[in-house]
């Protein structure tokens, strides 16, 4: 075998760790943005937040650059400010002790009052459990289901499988904890320790007046007829009942301003709010997006360490040049971050004008491709852009993947956005006749007779997308 040499020319794509921290920094939402920039600042010394006073920020786009969206410029400093040193932290600041970090500035001088967490359904509980005058063997069973219960309030293991649990030298029997059950069924708020919503409705029901009209129907209904009540077969239910139809009415208003989950009230989660990375207004009859100043960090070198490296380039400051890059690379990418935000956010805006001036019926089809060619980007970055950035509009809050949607063919050949067909609907179903509600296809028809060509099934897609109930269920007395 005759061995030789050949030469081939080939192109490949090199990821270098610079390309890598732009792609990873453009998918990021302004939330992980933050995260992951307060990691970076705690391992590099070179970099440091820009606190000084805000600049007017300089949009990328074209549209934006006359300043028309500049945010106002802050007020100028007190002239008894303290100084700053060179690398930008304030100096000359007394230790004024711990009393000035805790009082509030009035003119009492009184301590600043912080509001207490609120507290958990175990804890509202329990303090109720604490004023009764159970034995101890009570309080203890009745704190076992306590801890049985989820977020919602309710008691999701049965009363057999929590005998099976516990340890049999306790000797706990299946009709002391029903006991047990009792007494937490009787403690706040109404509801709480029921097995199912008809238990947890009934419960509710109980702590009412007895003189309340319709009281026993209501009764009867959460705790047989439940499932009638749910599918909305009134006539079924008339009968069940032997009720007209003003009672029924009556009934079904006493049962729906109950609470199906009185444990939620007592939930810990923590409302997360959306910080918008484009604002959007109209400015001379043009609409144009800026970026949002509150979205972007400021960062810059830190000057000391620069002045040091600069001073000493020897072997042993390696480390600190090699985070002086990396410290400008992420400041770039940063920059070049909402730069690509800001044009993609303008050419949808530029796109999706109608919408901006009549709503979600004004919506047009519009892809990933379009944007991505306009702005001679490649797809995938359109759709990591368009992934978890907002934008703020006189119409609301959107996420920019909300322009984005497919086209369903009209009569005359044109197009009309899924988005645009989604609002239709919704204005059809609001307007419906209550007593006879708009199917899916009576729907499709009165779409068909304004042009727009949708199957049945397609408008029962979108329905579903918006959470609205099928015919059956949007039917009323």
């Amino acid at each position: 075998m005759k061995h030789s040499l050949q030469l081939r020319l080939s192109q490949h794509l090199t990821l270098t760790p610079q390309l890598q921290q732009s792609i990873r920094l453009l998918q990021l939402s302004t939330l992980e943005l933050n995260q992951e920039l307060e990691r970076i600042l705690q391992e590099n010394p070179l970099l440091e937040r820009d606190e000084g006073i805000r600049e007017q920020p300089v949009a990328a786009a074209e549209p934006v650059a006359h300043g028309a969206d500049a945010a106002p410029a802050p007020e100028s400093p007190a002239p008894d400010a303290a100084p700053a040193d060179a690398d930008g932290a304030d100096i000359g600041a007394a230790d004024d002790g711990p009393s000035t970090a805790y009082r509030d500035e009035n003119e009492d001088g009184e301590y600043q009052q912080i509001a207490e967490d609120a507290p958990t359904l175990r804890v509202h509980l329990i303090a109720q459990l604490s004023l009764t005058n159970l034995s101890e063997r009570d309080r203890r069973l009745v704190t076992l289901l306590i801890d049985s219960l989820d977020d919602d309030g309710y008691l999701t293991q049965s009363l057999d499988e929590l005998v099976a649990i516990l340890p049999p030298e306790l000797g706990v029997e299946l009709d002391e904890l029903q006991i047990a059950l009792k007494h937490l069924q009787n403690l706040e708020p109404a509801g709480v320790g029921a097995r199912n919503l008809g238990e947890c409705l009934a419960l509710q029901l109980a702590v009412i007046p007895k003189a309340t009209p319709h009281l026993a129907e209501a009764l009867d209904t959460v705790k047989n007829h439940l499932e009638t009540l749910a599918a909305r077969d009134f006539a079924r239910l008339r009968k069940l009942l032997h009720c007209e139809d003003a009672a029924l009415r009556a009934v079904q208003k006493l049962i729906t301003g109950l609470n199906p989950k009185p444990g939620r009230s007592f939930s810990t989660e923590e409302t997360r709010y959306v910080v918008p990375d484009v604002i959007v207004k109209k400015v001379k009859g043009v609409w144009v997006a800026a970026l949002n100043p509150d979205a972007m960090p400021r960062l810059r070198i830190n000057r000391m360490y620069a002045e040091i490296l600069q001073r000493n380039r020897n072997a042993g400051s390696q480390q600190l040049s090699s985070q002086l890059q990396e410290a400008k690379w992420l400041i770039k990418n940063v920059q070049q971050r909402f730069e690509t935000i800001l044009r993609v956010s303008q050419a949808i805006v530029d796109r999706q004008r109608h919408f901006f001036e009549h709503g979600e019926v004004a919506m047009r089809p519009l892809v990933l491709r379009e944007i991505a060619e306009a702005l001679d980007l490649h797809e995938s970055t359109v759709s990591r852009v368009t992934t978890q950035k907002f934008m703020h509009t006189p119409r609301g809050i959107f996420e920019l993947k909300y322009f984005f949607g497919s086209h369903v063919t009209t009569e005359a050949g044109g197009a009309a956005s899924s988005t645009a067909i989604r609002a239709l609907i919704k204005q059809l179903v609001s307007a419906e006749n209550a007593r006879k509600p708009l199917s899916d296809g009576q729907i499709s028809e009165i779409l068909s007779q304004q042009g727009i060509m949708v199957a049945r099934r397609t408008v029962a897609k979108y329905r579903e997308s918006m959470q609205i109930l099928p015919v059956s269920m949007r039917k009323s007395l």
